[in-house]
């Protein structure tokens, strides 16, 4: 008889254990409440505001452990993932994805007028949906990337609303959204007049993003949104030099730019915006390798991944980055056109401190300008490294004989000991 009860007993935990992983295995049902023109973002009626990053081959652990609920991508296959492996990584650790859509861009060559190829598009993304509309780990689908960007045809909103259409029919428990390139009245009132069926707009923006709340109300958008991509200061929004170099603001500069655009104008919203989407979790090269992921190639964490895990905790992280004070080429900043003669001495001083007073060690690269210039987050190709005849090197200090005529940036990372990172610049010219 205690054999058959023991049967009985482990029969039961076993259908009770099948079927809470069934439950947990079942489609989340994402839904924006609105009352009374306030919105309330909820997960399987709970509610939920997004604490995100972008990225798409960044670091997803790191994500997790300082407190983030969710990641963004721009298409369902990175080329190193599928789209069904990257949101059963995120369901693995508790976070939430909004899975881009690859969408044809008009600025790429694509014509909206081209009824056949417009319709090849509907039904690729349609197939990409059926495949992952059920994963749990879902949450918003994202239509397109900055579809506004050097664009002239207004068609490409049609497209983008028959698409929320379709996605709405064969997923009716995710919501749909598209991405915008800043914000202006015109995209405004094409989005009103031609994606109506969206339940979210996405804006994305950089130096401008202060401005954001009063550009809300100035172009009459009164419905929810998420900021889905800010951060550092944009190349095209900073200072160049006279040969026409953009001027990258050092680690320290562009950590405390984040906190304070996030509190103007992500945390002080909390009527329609539903949260937001730091840029960039992870590494990439645009314009140069450090310039907007706030992890370096190695996988090191900058300042800026510091004060994302102090707005996701309200505290912050128990080892801090080193912070950059000065970096000085020949005495000068990078503000300052350094011009210099080849074959010649040149000498470059950092000063970085460590809250945690952890040892510093430097390591100093030369690259060439980027050439391969890219729009709209674009790929390019890490411009050639030089190698140059190093005269002294000590901490904080680096002399080297400069190489042949050229434009040329030399980048100094200073690492702590705890996988944390500094990272700045300097534009040169060898006329």
């Amino acid at each position: 008889m205690k054999t058959f009860h023991t049967i009985i007993f482990v029969a039961v935990f076993l259908l009770i254990g099948t079927t809470n992983n069934a439950q947990q295995m079942q489609p989340a049902k994402v839904t924006i409440e609105n009352l009374n023109g306030s919105f309330q973002l909820k997960v399987n009626n709970e509610p939920f505001y997004i604490k995100g990053a972008g990225l798409e081959f960044g670091a997803i652990d790191a994500l997790a452990n300082h407190n983030a609920n969710s990641f963004r991508t721009w298409r369902t296959n990175n080329g190193k993932q599928s789209g069904k492996e990257v949101l059963d990584i995120a369901f693995s650790k508790g976070l939430y994805v909004t899975m881009g859509i690859e969408i044809a861009r008009e600025r790429h060559g694509f014509d909206y007028d081209d009824e056949i190829a417009v319709k090849e598009q509907f039904e690729r993304v349609k197939a990409e949906v059926l495949k992952l509309k059920d994963h749990p780990a879902l949450l918003i689908w994202a239509i397109g990337n900055e579809l506004n960007l050097h664009h002239t045809n207004p068609k490409v909103w049609n497209a983008v609303n028959d698409i929320s259409k379709m996605i709405h029919e064969i997923d009716p428990n995710h919501l749909t959204t598209t991405t915008l390139a800043g914000i202006q009245q015109n995209e405004v009132d094409l989005i009103k007049s031609r994606c109506g069926d969206l339940d979210v707009l996405s804006i994305q923006l950089y130096a401008d993003l202060p401005e954001l709340p009063m550009r809300i109300k100035k172009f009459g958008w009164t419905g929810p949104y998420i900021v889905t991509e800010w951060g550092a200061t944009g190349h095209w929004e900073v200072p160049t030099t006279e040969w026409g170099a953009p001027i990258e603001e050092n680690s320290t500069i562009k950590a405390a730019k984040y906190l304070d655009r996030y509190n103007k104008a992500i945390a002080v919203d909390k009527t329609q915006c539903l949260g937001s989407y730091v840029f960039l979790w992870g590494q990439k090269q645009e314009r140069t390798p450090t310039w907007y992921g706030i992890f370096s190639a190695k996988g090191e964490e900058t300042e800026s991944v510091d004060v994302m895990h102090y707005i996701w905790n309200n505290k912050w992280p128990e080892n801090r980055s080193p912070q950059v004070k000065s970096f000085h080429l020949n005495g000068k900043t990078a503000y300052h056109n350094i011009k210099l003669k080849s074959n010649t001495s040149a000498s470059a001083s950092i000063v970085v401190e460590d809250p945690d007073n952890d040892k510093i060690t430097y390591t100093w690269e030369i690259l060439k300008e980027s050439t391969d210039l890219k729009d709209g987050g674009d790929l390019e190709q890490k411009p050639v490294g030089i190698e140059v005849e190093v005269l002294k090197k000590a901490e904080g200090k680096f002399e080297f004989k400069t190489p042949n005529k050229g434009a040329y940036r030399l980048f100094v990372y200073a690492n702590d000991e705890d996988n944390n990172v500094a990272t700045t610049n300097i534009p040169f010219l060898i006329e």
